[in-house]
């Protein structure tokens, strides 16, 4: 008798081929049978009509808090997705020094919009170095699997403590330091390093992330310490405004050690196609025999949240706002609603003091209603600007009303990229590409300022079902959500629907399949708030066996494992 039995379901496998009808028998965490199940389960799922993925990998996110003090991913988890990848960007907890705990959160905070006192509350500390940290990841069940990168933010103030905030070139010494510390997380669990290359990542005074300048010898060194350890991949933001040098920098330090590479795809103002040369790199790159490099790309517009709940709105900045922004909310509405402090608002002169985040919540031609039913791909007709032209008002007019909508708590989308010719076009060819990868949800970060660890059901919904433009066959959506990162990350024991393979399964009902406007909760450590996003048609939600979310609630079930890259060996093995 098998332990779980998922009867009659519409298979989607994971390898982009034709859907087919078949039962799934599952013993031992494992698919033991995929065609006609005969005998019964101990527990049976009807997934007539319905259909059968693999668990969706996010290889972007940034859960390493979130992985201390709780034990549900949420929302992934609730999106169809059963592994998550941590330690990009270059930001996180380990390794790290007491006495630099402060400097460390207040570099997530700035970069990552994790608050400061969320984080001082949450993390235990329980670690110093990197191994440390991962034997505390794992005294706590999870409901979904998790790998673990190297941030090289963490790493280089571990070894040069203030030098390395001052941007200074690492020493022989450093550098040798750095190698040994990723070779002991290698071997200590690590699958790789993250780090980061953009100069917008800072905190939130200003300073940049004091990985953003490192030279390609600093870089070398720790790759080959992690060769050493036995291999890992290297995660990478670019230099968001000349992002190939970066590129053809890091492709050297990953062919040099082995080390399957994979980088922030975005279309940017910089320049709008300039997304096309890059993956022309990439097809070149992986026409030799090197290693893979992969191109992460979100599969919408990439930006920010505004709204009076949210951690920004264009009137932050404000004087006249500020005297009122720490009211609560239904409090703050009845105030905003008064003429006289409408007036005095809108007519206020900003001191903005080191947001960061203002100067694109003011750029009204690109923020729009997000909508009771979310639009990520507005008619540019419905901007702010147009809008106001439209009705012959300001811009400040119009979006201070739109903030008042919903008694408050309606959002609005800003497009910071991904957008530049006002719809998906470019998302789609950059989603389409064969060396890319959807991504950049970067769950369990940006707590107040989006909500894009749900691209998973977008993914589906959108680009596989409602999109009136180019759509994206679902086959092959699946497969660039499960057995091509996994292939990209190295794991060989899941992404696939195939027997003796890892049961991470969604059952999904795809007529049903609908993403919700996000929304506030307050479930984070010190009451701290996030933005969530709820989802109808998830029948099921599998981990090595055991259903962890059905019909969108969890089951309680913490099946939940650190993932490790298996060997060389084994990997080439999986290949063949």
């Amino acid at each position: 008798m098998a332990d779980l039995v998922i009867r009659g379901g519409t298979i989607f496998d994971g390898t982009g081929g034709e859907p087919f009808v078949a039962d799934i028998a599952i013993t031992g965490g494992r698919i033991v049978t995929v065609g006609t199940v005969s005998g019964t389960g101990r527990e049976e799922i009807d997934a007539t009509g319905k259909m059968v993925t693999p668990g969706f990998i996010d290889v972007h996110t940034h859960y390493d808090g979130q992985l201390i003090w709780a034990s549900h991913m949420s929302p992934s988890s609730a999106h169809g997705v059963t592994t998550v990848v941590t330690g990009n960007c270059g930001v996180g907890f380990a390794p790290c020094r007491p006495e630099d705990h402060t400097r460390l959160i207040k570099l997530l905070e700035g970069v990552e919009d994790m608050p400061e006192i969320v984080l001082a509350d949450g993390l235990t500390w329980d670690w110093e170095t990197f191994p440390e940290f991962i034997q505390a990841l794992k005294r706590r069940k999870h409901d979904i699997d998790f790998a673990v990168q190297l941030p090289h933010a963490a790493l280089r103030m571990y070894v040069m403590g203030e030098r390395a905030v001052d941007m200074e070139v690492a020493t022989d010494e450093d550098m040798a330091q750095m190698r040994a510390i990723a070779k002991e997380a290698i071997q200590a669990g690590a699958i790789g390093l993250g780090t980061s290359r953009n100069i917008f990542h800072t905190t939130l005074d200003g300073v940049v992330i004091p990985t953003a300048h490192t030279p390609e010898p600093e870089l070398r060194a720790i790759a080959e310490g992690m060769a050493e350890g036995g291999g890992g991949v290297i995660q990478a933001i670019l230099n968001i405004e000349h992002p190939k040098p970066d590129l053809e920098m890091f492709h050297n330090v990953a062919t040099h050690t082995g080390s399957p590479l994979s980088f922030s795809l975005l279309q940017t103002s910089f320049d709008k196609n300039n997304w096309k040369e890059i993956l022309e790199t990439v097809r070149v790159a992986n026409d030799g025999n090197g290693p893979r490099v992969t191109a992460q790309v979100f599969a919408r517009p990439v930006g920010v949240l505004l709204g009076l709940d949210a951690s920004y709105n264009p009137f932050s900045a404000h004087p006249a706002y500020c005297a009122i922004a720490d009211l609560p909310l239904a409090e703050r509405v009845a105030e905003m609603r008064k003429p006289e402090v409408r007036a005095a608002i809108i007519a206020d002169t900003a001191e903005p003091r080191g947001m960061f985040v203002y100067a694109i919540a003011r750029r009204f031609e690109t923020i729009y209603a997000l909508g009771a039913t979310p639009n990520y791909e507005p008619d540019p007709a419905n901007s702010v600007a147009a809008l106001a032209a439209a009705r012959g008002v300001s811009p400040d007019e119009v979006v201070y009303d739109m903030l008042l909508e919903q008694d408050g708590h309606a959002l609005l989308l800003q497009t910071a990229a991904n957008f530049e010719e006002n719809n998906l076009d470019a998302v789609h060819g950059m989603l389409t590409h064969p060396h890319s990868v959807p991504a950049l949800g970067d769950g369990g970060a940006h707590y107040g300022m989006i909500c894009d660890s749900t691209y998973t059901t977008f993914m589906l919904t959108y680009w596989g079902r409602d999109r009136q433009a180019a759509r994206i066959a679902l086959p092959e959506i699946i497969g660039k959500m499960t057995a091509k990162p996994a292939a990209m990350l190295g794991f060989t024991d899941r992404g696939r629907i195939a027997e003796g393979l890892k049961a991470d399964l969604n059952v999904i009902d795809f007529d049903k399949l609908t993403l919700h406007v996000p929304r506030m909760v307050r479930d984070l450590p010190s009451n701290g708030r996030r933005l969530t996003q709820d989802a109808d048609g998830y029948v099921a939600t599998i981990v090595s066996g055991e259903v962890i979310m059905r019909n969108g609630q969890p089951t309680g079930a913490l099946p939940g494992r650190m993932v490790e890259r298996p060997s060389r060996g084994a990997r080439a093995l999986a290949a063949e």
